[in-house]
């Protein structure tokens, strides 16, 4: 994918103040020398009354305002009474949701991020019409059809609007390579959104597979890498979901029902209008005789939740991590007619046993979302929560294990959030993107230096002399002057990420976990719990 942008859109609730406004606006509304004032949808309907709200707002207001966001953010407030997952999509996002669900969009092929105010391409994706057209990796896009993107302060979100566009079009980017500016045609089209970031084998009997987000194309992704680990000996299986926020219930439901035997229950669904649903197993996975232990953590939602709860209900994985994030509700998207989309709940979805895990939800979409940080303030990323494990909530396995509903998934196996190296320096070299950018110009050049990754992460090794040469970037080109006292409790901690950072770079997520989970407290804990 060219970017990837995750954003957490929290809208802001109309309250009383509003009320007020309104109720004052019409009062104002009398023409000077009338003897009546305006009548807006006494006549007509509640939907009328709204409209006409908006209208009172646009012309009276003491302040300008944006009509089309106003109406669009009541709408969005309006649903969010319901539930904290039923949402207006407007047009124009959608278009972006859509290609998440779909799995690929039209643009050119290129990974990028913006370092000193210029387009830099960390990685092209193998097929696609930048490696036709000869982009690679390192390069620098200063022009796109002729005109400057660098050194005048462009977006993610600009120099994607210029670089997609529909298929079989063409776009012209002028490069830099190497001091030289070279000027290539490229003729865009599908670009896959790859969902399964990373897939190989952590050592001779166990795989490890990474899913960020379930799409329609998950399953096929997942399929040929777990065979494709499978011919190199994969006997158990580290299936990682931390960090998915879900996506396509149908994929999860595809990919359970690998490890499931014949009409094992995967999950139910039920709602006022839609009738109760149960989604079973075929008997045709190729995981039914893999070990399997499922990562996740307080953000793996949704889909990743139905996913984990078919398998620990089913007595077939091993859950390790932390409790999920608690969404048991199922959306389906209607579009209407200027092309946006109401994405409204339309049923609960339950675990095999019978578990909604469905967190609690008081109409207040701000302190459902503060419920992450609370988990923070708590101390339940620490240590396993005991006020969620309520004799209401108890079901059983059919093997007997006890299991909870009421908010997420509980683990099998807690592992707290490893804070052992963690300093305020640390955190500041992370924000500023110190390790990308470091990592973008250390790996120039060296795209061929090692055969793969695992021969990188055991052969190469963070020196003294190079983390000095990283701290002295950072303090230069980002401003984060080096702290004595934070490099001495992190120092291993950045030797890790940079090394990391920079597998990233030449490998792309794959290098990237391949360095990192070989201290991953989460993974390492689950290999132990086969």
């Amino acid at each position: 994918m060219e970017n990837n942008n995750i954003r957490l859109w929290t809208p802001v609730l109309i309250g009383i103040a509003m009320a007020a406004g309104v109720f004052f606006g019409r009062q104002m509304a009398v023409p000077a020398g009338s003897g009546a004032g305006l009548e807006y949808g006494y006549e007509n309907s509640n939907y009328q009354k709204m409209q006409d709200i908006i209208e009172i707002i646009d012309n009276y207001y003491v302040d300008s305002v944006n009509r089309d966001e106003l109406f669009e953010q009541t709408i969005e407030d309006m649903l969010h009474k319901l539930d904290p997952h039923s949402n207006y999509i407007s047009a124009k996002d959608l278009q972006l949701a859509n290609e998440q669900i779909q799995g690929e969009f039209s643009g050119i092929g290129v990974r990028f991020f913006i370092l000193r105010d210029t387009v830099c391409v960390t990685n092209v994706i193998k097929g696609s019409p930048s490696e036709q057209a000869g982009l690679k990796a390192g390069d620098k896009i200063v022009k796109v059809d002729g005109k400057t993107v660098a050194g005048v302060k462009i977006s993610n979100d600009g120099i994607m609007s210029k670089l997609k566009g529909r298929t079989n079009t063409e776009v012209k980017v002028d490069i830099l390579r190497n001091g030289k500016q070279l000027t290539k045609s490229i003729i865009r089209g599908a670009i896959p959104i790859y969902s399964v970031s990373a897939a190989y084998m952590i050592d001779p009997e166990t795989g490890f597979i990474k899913i960020d987000q379930f799409s329609l194309t998950t399953e096929e992704e997942f399929r040929q890498a777990s065979e494709k680990l499978m011919t190199k000996g994969m006997k158990r299986l580290v299936l990682d979901l931390r960090g998915n926020a879900g996506g396509v219930l149908q994929t999860a439901t595809q990919i359970a029902d690998e490890f499931l035997s014949n009409n094992k229950i995967i999950v139910s669904t039920k709602g006022q209008h839609s009738k109760e649903r149960f989604y079973r197993a075929t008997g045709k996975g190729n995981l039914e005789n893999i070990k399997v232990a499922v990562l996740i953590n307080e953000n793996s939602a949704s889909a990743s939740e139905i996913l984990a709860g078919a398998l620990q209900d089913n007595d077939r994985a091993t859950i390790v991590g932390r409790r999920s994030f608690g969404k048991g509700l199922v959306q389906e998207d209607m579009k209407l007619r200027d092309n946006s989309s109401l994405r409204l709940t339309i049923a609960r979805y339950y675990t095999p046993t019978g578990r909604s895990i469905q967190k609690p939800y008081n109409g207040n979409i701000e302190d459902y979302y503060h419920d992450q940080i609370d988990r923070y303030d708590n101390g339940e990323l620490y240590a396993p929560d005991t006020t969620k494990f309520v004799d209401s909530l108890k079901f059983v396995t059919p093997k007997g294990k006890v299991v909870y509903g009421g908010g997420g998934i509980m683990p099998d196996v807690f592992v707290a959030v490893d804070t052992v190296g963690n300093s305020w320096y640390l955190a500041q070299l992370r924000y500023t993107m110190s390790f990308q950018a470091f990592a973008f110009d250390f790996a120039n050049g060296k795209y061929d230096q090692w055969k793969t990754p695992q021969e990188y992460a055991r052969t190469f090794h963070i020196s003294d002399a190079l983390l000095n040469q990283f701290l002295k970037f950072s303090e230069k080109e980002s401003g984060v002057k080096i702290d004595q006292t934070g490099l001495k409790t992190s120092k291993q901690w950045i030797k890790n990420i940079l090394k990391a950072e920079i597998a990233r770079q030449i490998w792309t997520e794959e290098g990237y976990f391949i360095v990192m989970n070989q201290i991953d407290k989460e993974v390492q804990t689950a290999l132990k719990h086969f």
